[in-house]
């Protein structure tokens, strides 16, 4: 338990002021402003560790605020610096933690404003926690100082790092040494900082920057070999059992952003206040000063002091010359350019020419490889189901056997009534018909043939893949198809047949899906209706639900949940539905635990016929 020192006593003191005055704040203004919170909370949150270790090590802050404000949902985002620059930009934060260093340039460049500034287990002081620890392998001479590592290579995050470079590059400025000049070999890892301690570890630096803590931490995590790394300089009023390599400053900020409502900052920040000490031992304190954060930026030169580097004699220098030795240049090369313009022209015409042609000659070899998975597509169902297909057709073909048979035998006695031989004709040419139509059925399916683009009725399009199916298999499942109020007067522009080859796959994957659940009788729902601008075509089965990891991968091409499956029926049929426009997606048909499984085919629909004005 930490003891009580004087700072600590005052500190809780304007804590218990500061939240009796804020909340008396809107109280005293309710009757002019109407309060209006949002209801969920985004606070961006710099990862400088590992994703999933910077999400466990704040998810408790993020917990806390949403026990203390019932009325709002928090939520947590770990982005890196680019990610979180984007969502700034997007204005999908109210909320950054970050570390001193990028909190002063978000100041400055996204008005952000702290509102409280966190502690540490080892240090109770607000205004000096952060610091920069140096680290080299263990066994290899340790230097007395920081600038002892002139020439040697260095591992760093990155440039912008606060913690994990610049408190270092300001010492080194300090003794007379310019890592930005070249005296000392900078190797930049990037995020997350335990790069920079695996790089020291491999050999790949002579020593590495972290921050002051994370080197306690990556070795209480097992991602350091305690001992492995020893801390150069460390210096002796560095807090235990942390060591650091430069003084403290202060720690990471909890920021409003500009466009945070002022009502909903001040409710978050009762709640920061009043949170207990977290596992590491911190906890969110009154904003400290960071005037001495902004003289490390200002003597370094960075942003938000980047401009400072314009005024520098090197820099106009630079910057003279640079136009200097321009204008000669274009002098120089403005008559070969001349002279060489018309040929270059006419090279850069002929590479054009020739990219044009390939690309014409890539998008024909795309198309017709487009056109080959599906008809192997087509040609897959039909070899799944091509026991199914013998039998159904051994039943009309048996039928006809019989009926001739009989006429046969009853000719043979003399017993050959005219009746029943109309009879039994009729019957064998309707048996013939019933092969007929299911072997025309086979080769329309299987035939290799262009594309077509026509006006479809989605309900006969349905209906006839149900039949097509039915007529594949001897003993079907019951199949309803359910139309909406309306959906019968749609159509949808496309190919026909690829919409029935995705119903199909549909089908066959929704039998499958029966089967392996040990519900091979259980029905099929096709149900069709309008969705918008679009058609929904859905199947829905009756088999055990896919999980989210399987359903994430549904569509990948050769992912499949069948032991003798080929994993690209839905990618296929993803593919075909996206070249119509459209869409295909699952979902689980009902809550959580519930079996079936939905698969529903988007498509965009047709605009309405006008009318079609009579003659006077």
């Amino acid at each position: 338990m930490r003891r009580p020192t004087p700072f600590r006593c005052a500190r809780a003191a304007w804590r218990g002021l500061a939240a009796a005055c804020l909340m008396a704040v809107p109280l005293a203004g309710a009757e002019a402003v109407p309060a209006a919170a949002p209801a969920r909370i985004t606070i961006g949150v710099l990862a400088v560790l590992d994703g999933e270790d910077t999400q466990r090590l704040w998810q408790p802050l993020a917990d806390g605020l949403a026990r203390a404000l019932p009325g709002h949902s928090v939520r947590l985002q770990v982005l890196d610096p680019v990610a979180l620059e984007a969502a700034l930009a997007q204005q999908a934060l109210h909320f950054v933690v970050t570390n001193p260093g990028h909190y002063v340039r978000l100041e400055a460049r996204h008005g952000a404003t702290r509102i409280a500034t966190q502690t540490t287990a080892e240090s109770d002081d607000p205004a000096h926690t952060v610091g920069s620890a140096v680290v080299v392998r263990a066994g290899t001479p340790v230097a007395a100082s920081l600038d002892a590592l002139r020439g040697q290579r260095v591992a760093a995050v990155a440039e912008d790092a606060f913690g994990g470079y610049q408190l270092v590059a300001h010492e080194w400025l300090q003794s007379g040494l310019d890592a930005e000049a070249g005296a000392v070999q900078r190797v930049f890892t990037g995020f997350p900082m335990q790069r920079v301690a695996d790089a020291v570890l491999a050999g790949r630096a002579d020593a590495g920057i972290l921050r002051t803590c994370v080197l306690e931490q990556l070795e209480r995590t097992g991602r350091v070999p305690p001992g492995a790394l020893v801390v150069v300089g460390a210096r002796p009023d560095a807090p235990a059992p942390c060591r650091s390599s430069t003084p403290l400053y202060p720690g990471w900020a909890f920021a409003a952003l500009a466009s945070t409502p002022p009502e909903l900052a001040r409710t978050v920040l009762l709640a920061l206040l009043t949170q207990p000490t977290d596992a590491q031992g911190g906890r969110w304190s009154v904003p400290a000063d960071y005037q001495r954060v902004h003289e490390v930026l200002r003597a370094l030169q960075v942003e938000p002091y980047a401009f400072l580097r314009d005024t520098r004699p090197q820099a106009l220098l630079g910057r003279y010359w640079y136009l200097l030795a321009g204008t000669l240049a274009v002098l120089l090369l403005g008559a070969a350019y001349m002279l060489h313009v018309e040929l270059l022209v006419k090279r850069r015409t002929s590479e054009l020419s020739r990219s044009l042609r390939e690309r014409e000659r890539l998008a024909q070899q795309i198309a017709q490889g487009q056109e080959a998975m599906d008809h192997l597509s087509r040609l897959s169902i039909l070899g799944e189901l091509s026991a199914t297909l013998a039998h159904e057709l051994s039943h009309p073909l048996a039928t006809i056997a019989n009926y001739a048979a009989s006429v046969q035998r009853r000719a043979a006695r003399g017993q050959l009534a005219p009746d029943a031989l109309a009879v039994a004709l009729q019957d064998i040419g309707q048996e013939t018909e019933r092969a007929t139509r299911v072997i025309e059925s086979i080769r329309a399916l299987a035939r290799k043939r262009v594309p077509v683009r026509a006006l479809s009725d989605p309900v006969v399009l349905a209906h006839e893949a149900v039949a097509l199916f039915c007529g594949l298999l001897g003993q079907a499942p019951p199949i309803r198809v359910e139309c909406a109020p309306g959906s019968a007067d749609l159509r949808v522009p496309g190919d026909p047949q690829q919409i029935q080859q995705v119903l199909l796959n549909l089908l066959k994957n929704a039998l499958d899906a029966h089967r392996a659940a040990g519900r091979a009788d259980a029905p099929i729902t096709i149900h069709i209706e309008r969705q918008g601008d679009h058609l929904a075509i859905a199947v829905q089965d009756q088999g055990d639900p896919l999980s989210e990891a399987a359903r994430a991968r549904l569509f990948e091409p050769f992912y499949t949940t069948r032991p003798d499956g080929l994993g690209l029926g839905l990618a296929i049929c993803r593919g075909i539905a996206e070249t119509h426009g459209g869409a295909l997606q699952a979902r689980p048909a009902g809550a959580a635990g519930d079996p079936g499984m939905v698969f529903e085919l988007l498509l965009p629909l047709a605009p309405p016929t006008p009318p079609q004005e009579t003659a006077p």
